[in-house]
């Protein structure tokens, strides 16, 4: 079996310390379980949309990972947060990849670890805190990250072929309203629900 062509910055080892944090119990090479397979009747709407809505995030992430491996042999940690630092041409903190990587910084620093040796990330004095050290993209890291960027929104676009544009469109502001819900929501209290909701 033919390995995949590394190029230049590329590590020999995709695997890193986010893998198992981001993914746990999902195996590299492993289609994941359609999560739906748990859902009976008798489950709330709620629990039927919410397992409907993992189990498509679950197959995509599986797909994209497979394919930044095969391809570019790296990994989705180490790909986001190549892409939170091209957003942020200035810089960003460990404390700020790790907030918006929703990680712990721990973990934010063996990937900044392994892109830094790969000559991918630098980390240059902040300017405002001493205490602190700004990670940025090298000139290569900004090539390498833009030449992955390009393939994967094709993945993306590929993956979402079964939606037409209104039916994206209409998905997208009903998801917005969600997220807007969510961040109302107490995730340290619950509330009462109201009694099944038997729709589809």
């Amino acid at each position: 079996m033919s390995q995949p062509t590394r190029h230049p910055g590329e590590s020999r080892d995709p695997r890193g310390p986010l893998d198992d944090f981001v993914d746990p119990g999902l195996r590299r090479d492993d289609v994941p379980q359609d999560l739906e397979s748990r859902v009976i009747d008798d489950h709330h709407q709620a629990i039927k949309l919410w397992l409907r809505l993992l189990a498509c995030t679950t197959r995509v992430e599986a797909v994209v990972r497979n394919r930044l491996r095969g391809e570019f042999a790296t990994t989705l940690p180490r790909f986001d947060l190549l892409a939170q630092l091209e957003r942020e041409p200035g810089g960003l903190t460990m404390g700020e990849l790790s907030q918006r990587l929703m990680v712990t910084g721990g973990n934010v620093t063996g990937v900044t670890d392994q892109l830094e040796a790969e000559g991918l990330v630098k980390r240059t004095p902040h300017r405002s805190d001493r205490r602190a050290f700004s990670v940025q993209l090298t000139p290569a890291g900004k090539r390498q990250f833009r030449r992955m960027a390009a393939v994967h929104e094709q993945w993306v676009i590929e993956l979402f072929a079964g939606w037409n544009a209104d039916e994206k469109a209409q998905v997208y502001g009903l998801l917005a309203g969600l997220k807007r819900h969510l961040a109302t929501v107490d995730s340290g209290a619950a509330k009462k629900v109201k009694p099944k909701e038997k729709h589809g």
